[in-house]
């Protein structure tokens, strides 16, 4: 007879993995991607160490995983954004302006899904999560491109080049340390709308006006407003 696993059953086994990629998450924020360990996220998940092998084969499963989970929460969130905007040129600022927040309210862990050197081999989720990203925000140029609201050019390598304007800006090494005033969250985030909407083509006082547009309600989410 074949044993069918009962909707329970099911259930606690998908809780018991979410709690074990949550505190993978929680520690990765807190400590870099370096302290993603097996043993210490196993205590915080409440569960055994072989629990999260089970779930998990390897450390590198486990952190590729994280990251693909956080890449998905921001490529829901950047979307969400982008389809509740007007038009076409605004949905490009709402998500440019998502991406900018997300990072900077978990730039610890923006910056070890990104780039901090980790002893297992990550790449190829690394790579995919950037993926998605820029092919979203291709996606939103292409439809202002189309409405004549940009002039033509090449939107993947512009989105490429956008979130790497974001990513070095906001999270790399040359990033700015003192972003824990509100006024200066708020002023970055609208400084790298403006840049890139700049940058692909939209005119500097439309640019401005839709800056003002997109950057207000996920900075109030970001700072608490």
């Amino acid at each position: 007879m074949v044993y069918r696993r009962t909707h329970q059953v099911v259930k606690r086994l998908a809780a018991r993995r979410s709690a074990i990629l949550a505190a993978a998450r929680e520690t990765a924020a807190e400590g870099g991607m370096s302290a993603v360990q097996i043993a210490p996220v196993a205590i915080r998940a409440n569960v055994a160490a072989g629990t999260v092998y089970r779930y998990f084969p390897s450390k590198a499963d486990l952190i590729s995983e994280l990251i693909a989970e956080v890449s998905r929460d921001e490529l829901t969130a950047v979307r969400r954004a982008a389809d509740a905007a007007p038009g076409p040129s605004s949905a490009l600022a709402a998500a440019v302006s998502t991406v900018a927040v997300h990072v900077l309210s978990q730039r610890k862990l923006a910056w070890g899904i990104l780039a901090e050197p980790v002893d297992v081999d990550v790449t190829a989720s690394r790579i995919a999560s950037r993926r998605e990203i820029v092919g979203e925000i291709a996606s939103r140029i292409d439809a202002a491109v189309r409405a004549g609201h940009l002039p033509a050019q090449d939107t993947q390598l512009a989105a490429t080049a956008l979130l790497g304007a974001l990513h070095e800006a906001l999270v790399g090494p040359l990033a700015t340390d003192t972003l824990e005033d509100p006024a200066r969250l708020r002023d970055t985030v609208q400084a790298v709308t403006l840049l890139a909407l700049r940058a692909v083509g939209v005119m500097d006082a439309r640019a401005r006006g839709l800056v003002v547009q997109a950057v207000l309600l996920p900075v109030k989410s970001l700072v608490g407003a």
